[in-house]
């Protein structure tokens, strides 16, 4: 049966070794089945035969066997691309992508059909370990706080709701990443887009949801500038 051709595939020499094999109609057929050498099967009309040697195993399931994955480093933008060399567009940092990813999946939780400038900032905090959320966290600006201020805002979701698997970005949101984006095109300071500057593109963005949260939780125009300070250090970096 097909189950135990793949079944025997994923087995080592060994154990393939122990199987008993009996009769010509088995596709594992040997005179000896404890000298078995080679494994030779047929699916879907194609006929496969390979050597048991560790080395051969290997080589087999090495071609069989590929697994490819990509992975995006560059978040949503609204505008045109800047006009300027690709090798001086700033690049988008590990963490400011990971908070962007769990921003929507947040987005998901609260049964919202878009990720807006409150997602944004949750997103960040729920990674937790970039620079924008320990400061946050270090002026009593919590996840749990910030999640609650969040649904007093928009109210909560339709529990037997389903948001799409990536929700959309509000016009504020994006407009907070294209922001972040600019800031650090227009800098010199080398480095990568961080989370402390899609913060600032978020408090960039008055009236927006995002904006009144962290307004009700203490964040003001003060503080702001002083993460500008941060940001503007040739040496910063977000760890």
């Amino acid at each position: 049966m097909a189950v135990q051709a793949i079944s025997t595939v994923a087995a080592t020499s060994k154990s393939i070794n122990q199987l008993n094999c009996r009769g010509t109609d088995s596709f594992l057929w040997t005179k000896n089945p404890l000298e078995l050498k080679n494994l030779q099967c047929k699916w879907l009309g194609t006929p496969i035969k390979f050597s048991l040697q560790s080395k051969n195993l290997k080589q087999f399931l090495s071609k069989q066997c590929t697994i490819r994955a990509n992975v995006s480093f560059v978040l949503p933008r609204g505008k045109s691309e800047p006009t300027v060399p690709i090798e001086k567009i700033p690049k988008w940092s590990a963490k400011a992508v990971k908070s962007f990813t769990m921003a929507e999946l947040e987005a998901r939780k609260l049964k919202y059909d878009s990720t807006g400038t409150e997602a944004l900032i949750l997103g960040m905090l729920i990674e937790g370990t970039n620079f924008a959320s320990k400061y946050l966290m270090a002026n009593s600006i919590t996840l749990l706080k910030f999640r609650e201020e969040a649904i007093k805002i928009l109210g909560k979701g339709d529990l037997f709701h389903c948001s799409p698997k990536e929700p959309p970005l509000t016009e504020d949101a994006q407009k907070a990443l294209d922001w972040a984006f600019d800031e650090k095109l227009k800098s010199s300071n080398g480095g990568e887009i961080t989370t402390t500057h899609v913060l600032l593109g978020v408090w960039a963005q008055q009236g927006s949801p995002g904006y009144k949260v962290l307004a009700a939780l203490g964040f003001n125009d003060e503080k702001a500038k002083e993460l500008e300070n941060v940001i503007t250090d040739p040496g910063f970096v977000d760890d």
